[in-house]
């Protein structure tokens, strides 16, 4: 039996509150029919007895307390799904916008999903290239990992997020391309933003391969809270059910987490550190752990959060958090930014805690592990070797020391520096990786065995690749003659 319950009792911004209302169940979906006849979504948030409040995905504007007319379908929010997904463009609520109509759905699925049993899942092996070599050589990606990008306001992340999504391939004898594909989520994002990421797909071919959530900084916060699990219920679709290998890319976690602070605000719920509600860390991981691989089915799914940091600060709770959820970090610093280097991936603070089970031998190369802990080792010493400069002078300096801030300078510029269209294969990576440590003293590379130093340190070809550091004017012209 359909019942429709006439009027609301209250109306609190986003939310209404109706009294009287029997067989409700938490999260079921809700039709608004308003005087004007025009037809409204919403979802149960909370029930008090037979009280119930709904969110209104698309606000409360002209909502009357008398003549509104609520009536409950009985079921979770749900996202039609299909093949036909893939190339096309929807809002965060997983509505087509892109006019191609909609989707005709094989089937629908609870955008919340379901937990995958601890059990069940399979030890996350195998890389993802994505053609970067700070990320492919020292913070490898691999399939089945959460690997979030801590950013902040006003970086190139929306450029990276752009340039892995295009590059980005899977290797090995699980079907190339044909069985790999993107989910993009922007939420809170400009129209400009918006049309960057639409156009930069379209243009480069892949669009075809993307399924997009675009949620606009002028959409109902309540939809933001929405685009993530959208996104991930046509990634879990596409890899469990077809197979498929899916890199989920959601852009900016921290516009999701000021929607659900305000939305919790609204439901006058006792606020938590900086006013984020109690329970964000059990909201994030429902997110963040629903990446992973299941045993028995063939696909995976991949997550790349990103997120921008306010103030630059890591202790804020959103990256805070999702630090403790998830498996490693990449890192963004504004200083290498500043001086204009792309993309700015701070090497230190960043790792990928499953990186050692899916390179090496059979995966990328037997030597990459050894180059990876290795170049983290000597710029670490180059960040040693610049705090001393800073406090005796650069002349006071030892050879060796000298000879590491030379060595930090050409890593900067040849290693992390990459062009936005630059897509290095992780061969020239470790090749370029070595190639630079063998601008060191043998006897300083002690990451590394000997057997290796025989095969790939090369002093006389790396005194040739040698460059003056950016922007000398007495040095550069003598390099150039």
């Amino acid at each position: 039996m359909i019942l429709d319950y006439i009027g609301v009792k209250e109306i609190n911004g986003s939310l209404i509150v109706l009294d009287g209302v029997k067989d409700a169940s938490f999260e079921e979906i809700v039709d608004i029919r308003l005087d004007d006849g025009s037809l409204r979504q919403g979802r149960i948030v909370q029930m008090e007895g037979d009280r119930v409040v709904v969110q209104v995905f698309e606000g409360t504007r002209g909502i009357s307390l008398a003549n509104t007319r609520t009536r409950l379908m009985g079921h979770p929010m749900e996202l039609a799904l299909s093949p036909e997904i893939l190339g096309r463009v929807f809002d965060g609520a997983g509505r087509p916008i892109d006019g191609l109509g909609d989707v005709f759905p094989v089937m629908r699925r609870n955008i919340n999903g379901t937990p995958i049993n601890p059990v069940s899942r399979v030890y996350p092996k195998n890389y993802i290239n994505t053609g970067i070599s700070t990320i492919d050589t020292l913070m490898t990606l691999i399939r089945g990992q959460k690997l979030p990008i801590f950013s902040g306001s006003g970086m190139a992340h929306n450029e990276l997020a752009v340039q892995i999504a295009r590059q980005a391939r899977i290797t090995g004898e699980d079907g190339g391309d044909a069985k790999f594909a993107i989910v993009f989520a922007a939420m809170g994002v400009k129209n400009d933003v918006a049309e960057y990421f639409r156009r930069s797909f379209d243009e480069s071919g892949v669009l075809q391969r993307v399924v997009m959530f675009l949620n606009l900084s002028n959409d109902p916060i309540i939809e933001r809270t929405l685009t993530p699990r959208c996104a991930l219920t046509a990634a879990e679709y596409l890899a469990f059910e077809l197979g498929m290998h899916i890199l989920v890319i959601m852009t900016d976690m921290t516009s999701y987490a000021e929607a659900l602070r305000e939305f919790s605000s609204s439901k006058g719920e006792i606020p938590g550190r900086k006013g984020y509600p109690g329970y964000l860390y059990s909201d994030l991981a429902s997110l963040y752990e629903r990446a992973g691989m299941v045993r028995g089915k063939p696909g995976s799914v991949t997550q790349i959060p990103i997120l921008t940091m306010p103030n630059d600060d890591v202790t804020h709770p959103v990256p805070d958090l999702t630090g403790y959820i998830t498996e490693g970090q990449i890192v963004l610093d504004r200083s290498l930014a500043g001086s204009g280097i792309y993309p700015p991936v701070s090497v230190l603070p960043s790792l990928s805690r499953l990186m050692k089970d899916g390179i090496g031998e059979g995966y990328t190369r037997a030597d990459h592990a050894a180059l990876s802990n290795q170049l983290f080792a000597s710029y670490a010493k180059v960040m040693d070797a610049r705090s001393l400069a800073s406090v005796i002078g650069e002349e006071e300096l030892s050879p060796t020391d000298k000879k590491y801030l030379e060595f930090g300078k050409l890593f900067e510029q040849q290693f992390v520096t990459q062009g936005q269209n630059e897509n290095r294969p992780i061969e020239q990576s470790l090749d370029l990786g070595w190639r630079l440590l063998s601008t060191l003293p043998r006897a300083e590379l002690d990451r590394v065995d000997d057997a290796l130093l025989d095969k790939y340190y090369k002093p006389e070809e790396a005194a040739r690749q040698e460059v003056p550091s950016a922007g000398d004017p007495e040095t550069a012209p003598e390099q150039e003659s």
